[in-house]
């Protein structure tokens, strides 16, 4: 297991946040977008940013990144379509990427995209994401195909059961779009306060995490979820480390 030791000592800056994105440079609010594989997580982006598009590469990386402009109601929002994944749990460079955009970029809402048709498969990176940051929107997509499966699903249930809001959508059909950009808005504006319903894990790993995220305190600098670090260093993750060590030399 590894401990705060292994990346705080004294004398550390704390973390710095990472560029989120060119587009954000004018000011605009930045939302992630983020989703298992063929949830429909490229099609909400491209329905919400049209032609209004950046496309290249992350930082040292060979998987394409996709920035994008959604014009709503006067209002501009920087989209980052991060790559998919099953899990944040950084086993993939494409689960690096967007672990750490949530992370160090610390956008001001992050979208997670879910497939109605296998909501249970769906949700384990729903509850990652809340992990590390509250500020959640679950876009509940491919409800017309659900319910051709005879698969009913409360959305407002499960809002409630998740502590974040959860928006019924067809992507490909436009069908919820204009909710989904509206909630989002209302996170970003302080509106709606999601409270994420986390996880919680047995007496001895919350006692360590408890200890654990207390001594990073002072390194963080409340720019990372504490537990969220924490937890990581409990399982052993090595790439956290690493990480949270490129954001103070580039920052």
């Amino acid at each position: 297991m590894l401990d705060a030791s292994t990346i705080a000592s004294p004398g550390m800056p704390p973390v710095k946040p990472l560029q989120a994105s060119r587009l954000a440079l004018s000011g605009r609010p930045v939302v992630a977008l983020a989703g298992n594989p063929n949830t429909g997580k490229s099609t909400v982006f491209n329905a919400l940013t049209g032609l209004r598009q950046h496309t290249g590469n992350w930082p040292g990386k060979t998987v394409a990144r996709h920035d994008g402009l959604c014009v709503s109601a006067g209002r501009e929002l920087v989209l980052v379509d991060l790559p998919g994944t099953y899990s944040l749990l950084a086993n993939s460079a494409e689960e690096v990427i967007a672990r750490d955009f949530i992370c160090f970029a610390r956008p001001d809402a992050t979208i997670v995209v879910v497939d109605a048709t296998c909501l249970r498969r769906n949700l384990n990176l729903v509850l990652q994401v809340a992990e590390i940051t509250p500020r959640v929107v679950v876009c509940l997509n491919l409800i017309d195909e659900a319910r051709r499966k005879g698969i009913e699903i409360d959305a407002p249930a499960l809002a409630r059961d998740l502590g974040v809001p959860v928006v019924p959508a067809v992507a490909r059909d436009g069908l919820g779009l204009d909710q989904l950009v509206a909630t989002v808005l209302a996170v970003v504006d302080g509106q709606v306060v999601p409270q994420p319903v986390l996880p919680r894990y047995a007496h001895d790993v919350e006692t360590r995490a408890a200890r654990i995220a207390a001594a990073l305190e002072p390194m963080l600098d409340g720019r990372l979820n504490r537990r969220w670090v924490a937890l990581r260093l409990i399982e052993g993750d090595p790439t956290i480390i690493q990480s949270i060590a490129e954001q103070r030399i580039d920052g």
